[in-house]
């Protein structure tokens, strides 16, 4: 079975999170020949991968979001003129009717033509206008088709890749991973599996309330087109799993059919993270907590430099270690610098990208402050080396911290987003009782070895991936699954 793995924004590009996630569901179907079709901004990302891919990925394609079309690509600067059928198309789309369109459009975007004059010419102007007529006539209209234009020239230049073929489309996210897992399976008869690690229609929406590059009045519009592409992938999807049962119940809410939806938790190589070094004896009077994150604005480092300022400022004897890359986002990391140096904080240290095999069994307790998260991987490491966890209350932090459905007890402390001081409070309670981190960090890691394991997340996969195959009639190669170290 030939499986193409669709990403977007992630794998394999950046480290951490949903791309270490792809790469090791990667490695562990060895025998299971993939293909990777991902989704980037533009060409400046071309080929700029944070991973040695696996020998099993046999082909690699990029989609960009914002490209320009190559005046000697066949097609650069081509008009076109549409049938009656592919205009009521057109219309149904960008007015978000009911209606069987997208495999017209998807037919329509195989065509040579030019995406740029297509948006500038009078067929796409006549379906904006009915927009505008029957939805937003009390906007200015210019304005108005150019925001249409806006959002629909991403969408265009996606639909008009030519999606390679695989009996199996697994899409880690819905927008626009999720358009062409779509146009895969239907234009070959495949199947599309959806894996969302967060519900990738709400992050979108929370992005758009709080963007500064979009106008106000012209918020819903960006909204509901991510809503459309959403819906188009959970109506193709055979199968469409979350990470736990609240993300389950915003896909339903979100149109996805209830029996297609299953629920498959992250899972880590716990076995990587035994046996790791301790704390040598210069450490013996340091109190250390450690952050393992990508130092962006979503993982809300600075709260978490502001609140370790006030918990130092109650207990000396504690150190914070940020453990992970910082040239994702430069501008950011430079103000989180800066400000480590206005506090006078001397005891707070930031490794860059390290392998955190020796680093955490040195940490005496981990922490996230991340304000938006799914089930992150970086606290089932801590777990794994039995570290309790300080983590803001967003996606199933709240789940991994407390448990669903077990008695194994609480697995570190939770505190609410940006909230400098509970999480400075935290710092300080388990900084001042060893016999509770301890207990904390045993229960976490007895949490992790009941759901959590990667052998659990890998061999849920294989049975998905037997039952997509078994719908297919098509043989599963015996022994696909393996586990490797990662």
């Amino acid at each position: 079975m030939k499986v193409c793995i669709i990403a977007e924004g992630c794998y394999p590009y950046v480290v951490g999170g949903v791309s270490s996630w792809v790469h090791s569901l990667i490695q562990s179907f060895s025998n299971m020949e993939v293909i990777l079709l991902t989704v980037v901004s533009n060409r400046t990302q071309r080929a700029k991968f944070a991973y040695e891919l696996p020998e099993n990925v046999t082909q690699v394609y990029e989609v960009y979001l914002e490209d320009t079309e190559w005046l000697k690509s066949e097609g650069a600067g081509k008009s076109i003129t549409l049938s009656k059928k592919e205009n009521e198309a057109l219309r149904q789309l960008i007015l978000d009717e009911d209606g069987d369109y997208w495999p017209i459009l998807f037919r329509l975007f195989q065509k040579r033509f030019s995406v740029d004059k297509f948006l500038m010419g009078a067929e796409f102007l006549r379906a904006a206008q009915d927009c505008y007529e029957k939805k937003y006539n009390q906007l200015i209209f210019s304005d108005f088709l150019w925001t249409l234009r806006s959002i629909y020239l991403p969408l265009f230049l996606t639909m008009k890749t030519d999606v390679p073929k695989a009996d199996l489309y697994h899409c880690v996210a819905t927008g626009y991973s999720g358009i062409l897992g779509s146009m895969g399976a239907i234009r070959y008869g495949g199947k599309l599996m959806i894996s969302e690690h967060g519900i990738y229609t709400r992050e979108r929406e929370e992005e758009i309330i709080k963007a500064k590059w979009v106008a106000n009045i012209y918020k819903n519009l960006w909204i509901e087109q991510f809503r459309k592409m959403s819906r188009l992938a959970y109506a193709q999807a055979s199968i469409v799993t979350s990470l736990y049962e609240h993300a389950r119940e915003l896909q339903i809410e979100l149109g996805c059919a209830p029996e297609k939806t299953r629920v498959t938790p992250n899972g880590i190589n716990a076995a990587r993270l035994a046996d790791i070094p301790g704390k040598g004896p210069e450490e013996a009077d340091i109190i250390s907590v450690g952050a393992v994150l990508r130092v962006t604005p979503i993982k809300d480092v600075k709260t978490m430099i502001q609140a370790f300022d006030f918990a130092k400022k109650k207990q000396p004897r504690l150190k914070l270690w940020i453990m992970g890359p910082w040239d994702e986002d430069e501008a950011y990391a430079k103000e989180c610098f800066e400000l480590v140096q206005m506090l006078g904080l001397s005891d707070v240290e930031f490794t860059g990208r390290v392998d955190i095999r020796e680093y955490l069994g040195r940490m005496d307790m981990t922490i996230l402050t991340s304000i938006s998260e799914g089930q992150p991987l970086t606290i089932l490491e801590s777990y794994a080396a039995k570290k309790p966890v300080i983590a803001t209350d967003v996606g199933n932090c709240k789940g991994l911290i407390y448990g669903e459905n077990d008695s194994f007890g609480e697995a570190g402390i939770l505190t609410h987003i940006m909230n400098v001081k509970e999480i400075a409070e935290a710092m300080v309670d388990l900084a001042a009782n060893p016999a509770l981190r301890k207990r904390m960090g045993e229960s976490g890691y007895q949490r992790l070895m009941s759901k959590y394991t990667i052998e659990q997340m890998k061999e849920t996969y294989e049975q998905l991936y037997r039952l997509c195959a078994k719908e297919m009639q098509m043989p599963y190669p015996e022994q696909a699954f393996e586990i490797k170290e990662s």
